[in-house]
């Protein structure tokens, strides 16, 4: 068991790093929608044609690197939508079963089914596995496409990796290894 909770521990530093570094793109999609509304205002009321799709794709694409890539990160800090009408009138060990089946029954399979789903939706907007051609976004001035497509591989890597920890952790809170596992988030996450 203490061979899982390290590796338990490195998944979690890993989905913290990721968490705290690219939470920093939440604060540059504001500025670039801030940016968006201004430029567009004056678009309009003097015709300064500053505005134009590559911005509105690029505050897109920010918000797909924060939506996918911190998703682990909010698993690991408890920070995900729960339904708690019957689950904060559970006991510690039951909330524990509900999380460790939750884990390894739903959130592992689909993460994995989504890789196994997307690594050729990423492949083909790829110039080197689509003989040359990469996907390009069909309005002027867009950007391309496969980057933000490509986000979903390590998204779902992180989610799957931080469900897997999870789950050792419940795992090892239900043998009597972690007692004193914290089940609730102490505030933000973010």
């Amino acid at each position: 068991m203490n061979v899982l909770l390290g590796l338990s521990r490195g998944i979690d530093r890993l989905n913290d790093w990721v968490g705290r570094t690219f939470m920093w793109i939440a604060l540059a999609m504001v500025l670039v929608g801030a940016y968006n509304a201004v430029v567009r205002a004056l678009d309009k009321q003097i015709g300064t044609n500053l505005s134009n799709n590559t911005w509105l794709e690029l505050q897109w694409y920010m918000f797909a690197a924060v939506f996918l890539l911190l998703a682990g990160y909010t698993m690991l800090h408890n920070g995900h939508v729960r339904v708690d009408v019957f689950y904060s009138r559970m006991s510690l060990r039951q909330q524990a079963w509900i999380d460790l089946l939750g884990a390894v029954l739903f959130v592992i399979p689909l993460c994995l089914l989504l890789l196994y789903v997307c690594i050729p939706f990423v492949q083909n907007s790829i110039g080197w596995f689509n003989q040359g051609r990469w996907e390009y976004s069909n309005d002027p001035g867009g950007l391309i496409r496969w980057p933000v497509k490509a986000l979903l591989i390590p998204g779902f890597v992180l989610l799957a990796l931080q469900a897997f920890s999870e789950a050792i952790k419940n795992l090892a809170y239900l043998r009597g290894a972690l007692p004193g596992f914290k089940r609730e988030a102490e505030g933000e996450v973010a």
